[in-house]
């Protein structure tokens, strides 16, 4: 039973995706943005898909059962991450629409003339987006397996979700994302609630019941505690909020809206949709009752459900997390292929026609998922390295959008460059080494150990980027475009 519902919501995925292309001129605006036609409603699904995904089931419910209060910051930063997407989200919009802009290098290499920016923007988005795209199809893999009890394999899970992820991708574009995440926010947020309500009563006897049996029984878990206290808490908000946007394919669905006030509505109302992952904490809550001791605090969610749950249950949560995968990774697929294209192989004689780099990123397609289901099969921890290590390196590029929208004394594209680069540098220095910035420089106080190392990395950032500005000729700006 299991199998047969996780084999007919891969069905109705492919299905929908498939259909969303009927009537459509597939050039490289609509394949990539949808010529700017989205309505509030799809534009606010493609928002939603960056909440709901396999990362949601295996590391929200995770987090919680491993590490307790430290998961609320996913909450925090969303909300703060609306609030900041209410005020610049339009100018982005307005500024793109304007100059006919479809890719966030586009952007950043249009706003501050240069062609350079533009190519180092789309590297590190590409760097970030592959490891990214490769946990989705990691985590459809375990999610089907658990689910059907072994029936589907992990390995044969990815491999059947990258060719219905390459199929709809090249056929319909953004519209396959688009008409998938309808069906995927409707059954992943139904089975959210369903769980974060049944566990808890089931293995405590209620929510209220529950928390105060965990008091007692893990009393750290409810608490904020170093390492992972208020100072860890309150930066790791920030970063992640500040980074929230600037992932390439969130210029992406921001580039599809129809009008510019669609932000405006969503961010009042995402905060309370973002209100829904309490439920999928209280899952990793009440695993702790049901399934203690697992090795891997990721499975929580799956081995809760497949302990207390008849089989037709678990294929519904199996069919929620195929879609869960699927509407990021095609989004995350669409764009890295347009990144690609048109702010590289674009650059080359032979692809500068439009017809032919959106040929080139269709075809594109195929080798990102092959390489993102390669790292998904046969990587290691490293991959949930780099994403973890994700919003430290995105969230470099807030700077320079930030400063490229002031009115006056706008800082030019050399020390746009020099603070993303002195940022990024900052973020792999720490990585390597696997020190805190607090024990390579002693000197700074012990109380801020908690710091996460993405605000570090902003600090030097936006120090080079001002110095760069102040040192650079005073000359011009090249921003001379009409401001959004």
């Amino acid at each position: 039973m299991a199998l047969a519902l996780v084999v007919l919501t891969f069905a109705l995925a492919m299905g929908l995706g498939l259909a969303a292309r009927r009537g459509r001129q597939m050039d490289m605006e609509q394949w990539t943005i949808g010529r700017r036609g989205f309505g509030a409603l799809l534009v606010f699904l493609l928002m939603a898909g960056e909440i709901y995904t396999t990362f949601t089931f295996l590391g929200a419910s995770g987090y919680a059962y491993g590490r307790g209060a430290p998961a609320f910051y996913i909450i925090a930063y969303g909300v703060v991450a609306y609030a900041l997407g209410y005020w610049f989200l339009p100018r982005v919009w307005r500024y793109a629409r304007d100059h006919g802009l479809i890719t966030q290098a586009d952007f950043f290499a249009h706003r501050f003339d240069s062609r350079g920016l533009g190519i180092a923007v789309g590297l590190i988005g590409v760097v970030a987006m592959l490891p990214y795209l490769a946990l989705q199809l990691e985590g459809l893999g375990l999610i089907v397996q658990i689910t059907t009890q072994g029936a589907v394999g992990a390995h044969t899970a990815i491999v059947i979700g990258t060719v219905g992820l390459v199929v709809y991708v090249v056929v319909s574009g953004i519209h396959a994302s688009a008409w998938t995440a309808v069906a995927k926010d409707v059954l992943v947020l139904g089975l959210a609630v369903f769980l974060g309500l049944y566990l808890p009563f089931h293995a405590y006897g209620g929510i209220g019941d529950m928390f105060r049996k965990l008091a007692v029984e893990y009393p750290r878990l409810l608490s904020l505690h170093d390492p992972q206290g208020p100072l860890w808490f309150s930066t790791t908000v920030l970063v992640s909020a500040l980074g929230f946007w600037m992932w390439p394919h969130a210029f992406a669905y921001t580039f599809s809206a129809r009008h510019e006030h669609i932000f405006r509505r969503n961010a009042v109302l995402l905060p309370l949709y973002q209100l829904l992952l309490l439920f999928v904490f209280f899952v990793g809550f009440a695993a702790l009752g049901i399934v203690p001791h697992l090795s891997d605090p990721n499975l929580a969610l799956l081995a809760a459900s497949a302990a207390t749950l008849p089989s037709w249950v678990l294929g519904l949560v199996g069919g929620a997390g195929l879609l869960a995968a699927l509407v990021p990774g095609s989004l995350l697929l669409i764009v890295t292929a347009a990144l690609l294209a048109r702010n590289g192989l674009a650059l080359l004689p032979a692809f500068a026609d439009e017809k032919r780099t959106h040929l080139a990123a269709r075809i594109l397609v195929l080798p990102i998922a092959i390489g993102a289901a390669f790292f998904a099969i046969f990587g290691n921890t490293g991959i949930v390295g780099l994403l973890l290590l994700g919003y430290s390196y995105i969230s470099q590029l807030f700077p320079a959008l930030a400063f490229s929208f002031l009115s006056r004394h706008r800082v030019s594209s050399a020390a746009a460059f020099s603070g993303l680069a002195a940022g990024a540098i900052v973020v792999s220095l720490l990585s390597v080494t696997h020190e805190h910035v607090v024990t390579l420089l002693p000197f700074l106080p012990r109380e801020l150990t908690g710091l996460n190392d993405g605000i570090a990395a902003l600090i030097v950032n936006i120090i080079v980027l001002l110095a760069v500005h102040v040192f650079t000729a005073r000359s011009p700006s090249p921003l001379t475009q009409t401001d959004p």
